[in-house]
């Protein structure tokens, strides 16, 4: 099946955007920009990766070791008051800067001597297929046409303005930012550049640079260009490329020269080879993945933002959802890409104040890990890599707070991050700040992109990290009255309990996320060790602290426990679920497995949901991922549908409230779930497959063990899988593996390789095992 027909894959709207959340993003990683499609009065508003207020990198001197050791006894002696009022005076945490706009593109345009103002069939559209925006509109019997686009090959936002016949336009271009900058002229010809720093002194220096490339001898008459006191004019132009690229001195000596050299050399490609290695470059990574979930034709003649409205109202649009879910996919492409020095932030690359909602940092409790949950699964493993660069360079300040903080060994970081990899605790904010677990989290990211491409080469290089990662916690675990081993101090990020007494806080001891993300440090430590054949005696000592941290308990009224003892929650409805790692995204919970703490996760999940969880866009997405991992196509289905219908503004972006990215990429890796999983081992075939969704096809979604799987399926049941093997990319992996594949009444179909029938065993819970060598295929039909 072939999923390539244009039209549905594309967002668009009958009007220009009116406010940034309905701009359309382009992005190549480094540069991001937002098009509103003005005919008139056109922003274009960019970004580019290291546009960042310079922070405090330092530790205050109130965060010491003493100051630790006096916390750690105050909770463990049970002082919770007490431990609470330390924590808030030690842990004032340091101010990690911001990541900034960058600045507007501005353009003014004129039509003709009559300088007409009636626009006729007008459309604007992202092509999710190009990565291209195109505006499309027609003033005074003239049709033009605009295309955009940002290029990751030649490092710049390039704009073609053409027209059907005899075009004749004026035009007044500059730039502008909110704060801290200066436009003047530019060296190269029709060009004009912007200039400052993101802040104070000590703060970095940005440059943008516009030129404009004019055509002046399609209909004969006379035109002419300047550049004054920082603005561009055109008169009478035939078509117009405009050019914008950007650059700071995070590691550029020079940025403006690095500009010139980027502008000089896309003026000689050309705005036609610009496009069409853009598009080369692109489709690479996109067109790896198909879906459909069912079609209904009546929606593709309905602007996106229509569409939108109508499912709020209660309108099922599978089409919609396979749009919103290639749109996430688009999204991590356009703002992680293998050459960026940085990962995706809060944001992804898209912010259009100088101060972003909570900074647009690296926020590490949750919302960079949502961001890269879906590099692997949804086939962009190389997307992954901007986040392993940034937990390079964490490791270096990481160490410092380690020992200086915490007298560890190793390295570690609190809840937020930014551009220069601080771990220091960020800001004052009990619930949050002193939790120490960032760094072990990100970390996870690490195993779980060899797991998907079983690269040794890969691990080898990453293995001394996860080390790092999991001596810090060698060190700092201490024992508790009961004999366990426990962070401390911590807490469950962002929530808060009640003590017995009535006190409300948020410090405590070995609470269950931790624990759960240990457990998995470790085991993933251990087995990269085993796999490489080194650190036995290493292995061992992991093996036996992991035998000592807390269970997962069930609380008094069934659910999860989140805290070392069954505290009251102070906000039931909380929108962090920390407690649930373990069921996502860990697997430590499952269905076949642990069906007590399985039950208990759901009913975790009832609790939070009837008291108002999953407000946030980001929040309803995690609850799609648990739903699909507790198989609950109805409930996973509903959040869909939620997240869409109340936590998406009309551009497709995720609403926290305000934009955060994370939502988008956790709602995408929730419907992967939904048809594929690969936790422990097994293949999982359309685990929570919803009604709604009864017909469909996915194709070249990824599985662990490096496999990439094909999937149709029809009135709610599948008729073929193909699973592909892979020998590209997994150095060290065997020839000949056991794959084991999970689908409902799985013994009614059979297993095909070239033409011939594979015997396979079968297994509990409805598994079947089977060989398989490495670089073939194998398709499972139904007998």
């Amino acid at each position: 099946m072939n999923l390539n027909n244009n039209k549905k894959q594309k967002l668009w709207y009958n009007e220009p955007a009116t406010a940034w959340v309905e701009a359309l993003p382009l992005g190549n990683g480094r540069l991001g920009a937002m098009v509103y499609g003005d005919p008139f009065h056109e922003t274009i508003q960019m970004n580019e990766e290291t546009v960042w207020s310079t922070g405090d990198h330092s530790l205050d001197k109130s965060q010491s070791k003493e100051q630790v050791k006096k916390i750690q006894e105050a909770i463990l002696e049970g002082n919770l008051k007490e431990a609470d009022i330390l924590t808030k005076e030690a842990y004032d945490g340091t101010n990690q800067g911001s990541y900034q706009i960058l600045g507007n593109i501005k353009l003014d345009f004129q039509y003709g001597e009559g300088k007409q103002k009636t626009v006729h069939t007008y459309r604007r559209e992202l092509d999710l297929e190009t990565a291209i925006s195109r505006v499309r509109y027609t003033v005074g019997g003239v049709n033009y046409r605009i295309e955009s686009l940002v290029s990751a090959i030649d490092n710049v936002y390039a704009m073609s303005m053409t027209a059907n016949e005899g075009l004749s336009i004026q035009l007044e271009a500059t730039l502008d930012r909110p704060e801290n900058y200066e436009v003047h002229n530019g060296e190269l010809p029709i060009s004009i550049v912007m200039k400052g720093q993101c802040g104070d002194e000590t703060s970095l220096h940005y440059c943008g640079m516009l030129q404009i490339i004019p055509n002046f001898n399609g209909w004969g008459k006379e035109g002419h260009a300047t550049c004054e006191n920082g603005k561009i004019r055109i008169e009478n132009a035939s078509s117009l490329v405009i050019l914008f690229t950007a650059a700071t001195d995070y590691k550029s000596v020079s940025p403006e020269q690095l500009c010139i050299e980027y502008l000089q050399s896309a003026v000689n490609k050309g705005f036609d080879a610009i496009k069409k290695d853009h598009i080369e470059e692109y489709s690479k990574l996109f067109k790896r993945m198909e879906l459909s979930l069912g079609e209904d034709r009546l929606y593709e003649f309905l602007p996106t933002n229509e569409r939108l409205m109508r499912l709020s109202e209660g309108d099922m649009d599978n089409a919609l959802i396979a749009l919103y879910y290639q749109f996430g996919r688009y999204l991590l492409i356009s703002s992680s890409r293998k050459e960026n020095e940085l990962p995706a932030n809060l944001q992804g690359i898209w912010n259009n104040l100088m101060f972003g909602p909570w900074g647009s940092r690296f926020t590490i409790n949750i919302n960079t890990e949502m961001n890269y949950w879906i590099a692997e699964q949804c086939n962009l493993s190389e997307c992954h890599e901007p986040l392993f660069r940034l937990i390079e360079k964490m490791k270096e300040k990481g160490r410092i707070v380690a020992k200086e903080m915490y007298g560890c060994r190793g390295f570690m970081a609190h809840h937020d991050t930014n551009i220069w990899g601080d771990a220091t605790p960020q800001e004052n904010w009990p619930s949050a700040t002193s939790w120490p677990m960032g760094a072990a989290w990100l970390c996870l990211h690490i195993w779980e992109h060899y797991e998907y491409t079983m690269d040794q080469e890969f691990l080898v290089k990453a293995y001394p990290t996860l080390k790092e990662a999991c001596e810090f916690f060698v060190d700092f675990l201490v024992e508790d009255k009961e004999g366990r081993l426990v962070t401390c101090p911590s807490l469950s990020p962002e929530n808060v309990y009640r003590t017995e007494d009535g006190y409300e806080t948020s410090v405590c001891a070995g609470p269950t996320m931790d624990n759960s993300i240990i457990r998995k440090l470790f085991g993933a430590t251990m087995e990269s060790a085993q796999i490489l054949g080194v650190d036995e005696d290493f292995i061992v000592q992991l093996e036996q602290i992991k035998n000592r941290l807390p269970e997962l308990k069930i609380s008094s009224n069934g659910t999860i426990m989140e805290w070392p003892d069954d505290y009251e929650e102070v906000e039931i409805g909380h929108r962090h679920i920390s407690q649930l790692f373990a069921l996502h995204p860990s697997g430590e919970i499952t269905l076949d497995n642990t069906p007590e703490l399985a039950n208990a996760a759901r009913k975790t999940l009832e609790r939070r949901l009837s008291h108002g969880g999953g407000h946030t866009g980001w929040s309803c997405a995690w609850i799609i991922n648990m739903w699909a991992r507790l198989q609950d196509a109805k409930n996973a289905h509903k959040y869909v549908q939620t997240i869409l219908s109340k936590s998406t503004y009309p551009n497709m972006f995720d609403a926290h409230p305000p934009f955060q990215i994370d939502g988008n990429f956790g709602a995408t890796a929730g419907i992967t779930e939904m048809l594929l999983q690969s936790n422990g081992g097994v293949i999982n075939l359309l685990p929570a497959l919803p009604e709604e969704w009864s017909n469909g096809y996915m194709n070249g979604v990824r599985a662990r063990g490096n496999y990439e799987v094909d999937m149709e399926w029809q009135n709610g049941e599948l008729t073929k899988a193909v699973i592909h093997t892979n020998t590209s990319t997994a150095q060290g992996k065997e020839a000949i593996q056991t794959v084991r594949v999970k689908y409902k009444e799985i013994n009614k179909y059979i297993v095909r390789c070239n033409d011939e029938v594979v015997p396979y065993k079968e297994l509990e819970h409805g598994i079947i095992s089977f060989e398989i060598h490495n670089g073939e295929q194998y398709s499972i039909v139904r007998k």
